[in-house]
């Protein structure tokens, strides 16, 4: 046996709440159903009933066929509980037709009922343009990009950079060595790669000089380990919320950090998961909703140490769940889920 299959069971006897449906109907603003175009969304919607799962964002609505198909197959069949972001890709940045193309793109996308945009990590990290320059998140070519966002008042969730641990040494002290072995591709050689504060500084520049366009920074943007840098980033940038997918295991190791950060700043976090597994919520709101103490995260990769629930306060919990969400996307507070709720 290695250290990669050593999972003791703790001896600790500690109260212990399994919850399986949230307590409140919540909406989940960073999920990926990649197979939309075709999918059999009944299934689906069972198990969001279970969980109490009022609306999923599927952020992977790319565009062309495949996004016509995603919408298609949501608004004949469920379009209360889905919604689409749209998707661009950057091979093209250096044509003079950029900005207006993917200004077309996108409202075309919503005249159809696309809600958002999505912009991914390899913006920033690896997307290249047709010299071979890395293209910078704040590269000035993309203005039109988050002009039109603003025009059109949907947000933009973007995902800028890795955990910095992914650019430090592969080593007995890296807190996400296990992670680096089991997937060694998610390493960010320094010596190839912009730094870590470098990605991060451009995305904060981009926010700066966009004060008109909503932006959700996703995975607390990075900064789930330094609440403190996060508190302040919020205040420096007033149009940037952000959301929890993927970094449950920062809040719930510093639970009384976390309530403070989630108490402070209660309007401007939304509930997202990233990755699709109905059992994987059950510890979301474990975290969120009670007072346990020391239990397992779902992914040893994501973080090799237990955690604790942060137990917040009932209108806090409203307003991450659902209330948040429902200010972002206006058109919500006509869901079923919601109508009894909205004060």
């Amino acid at each position: 046996m290695d250290i990669e299959e050593y999972e003791p069971i703790s001896t600790l006897k500690v109260e212990k709440n399994f919850i399986k449906k949230s307590k409140y109907p919540f909406v989940d603003v960073h999920n990926h159903q990649f197979d939309m175009p075709l999918k059999d969304l009944s299934k689906l919607v069972n198990e969001m009933d279970s969980l109490n799962m009022a609306y999923m964002v599927n952020l992977s609505g790319f565009r062309g066929l495949y996004l016509e198909k995603s919408l298609e197959n949501i608004n004949e069949n469920y379009p209360e509980r889905f919604g689409l972001f749209i998707n661009i890709d950057f091979e093209e940045i250096d044509d003079n037709n950029f900005g207006s193309k993917n200004q077309d793109l996108i409202r075309e996308g919503v005249k159809n009922g696309v809600i958002g945009l999505k912009i991914y990590k390899t913006l920033g990290l690896d997307d290249k343009d047709k010299f071979g320059n890395r293209i910078k998140v704040n590269d000035p070519r993309l203005k039109p990009i988050w002009d039109i966002c603003a025009e059109l008042n949907i947000p933009v969730l973007i995902h800028s950079g890795e955990p910095q641990s992914f650019w430090d040494p592969k080593d007995k002290f890296n807190e996400r060595w296990i992670e680096l072995k089991q997937k060694p591709g998610r390493y960010r050689d320094p010596n190839k790669n912009p730094s870590f504060e470098e990605v991060l500084k451009e995305q904060h520049d981009m926010f700066k000089n966009n004060p008109n366009t909503t932006y959700i920074n996703a995975h607390l943007g990075w900064m789930g380990n330094d609440l403190d840098r996060l508190s302040k980033h919020l205040d420096d940038h007033q149009n940037v919320i952000t959301e929890i997918g993927a970094v449950l295991a920062e809040i719930g190791r510093q639970p009384k950090r976390a309530r403070k950060f989630f108490i402070d700043y209660q309007d401007r976090i939304l509930f997202g998961k990233d990755s699709y597994n109905i059992s994987e919520y059950y510890t979301y709101f474990r975290v969120l909703e009670t007072e346990d103490e020391y239990f397992d995260y779902y992914r040893k990769r994501h973080g090799n140490w237990k955690i604790y629930g942060i137990n917040l306060p009932d209108e806090v919990l409203k307003k991450v769940y659902y209330k948040n969400a429902l200010n972002l996307f206006p058109f919500l507070k006509g869901n079923l889920f919601f109508k009894d709720l909205i004060d």
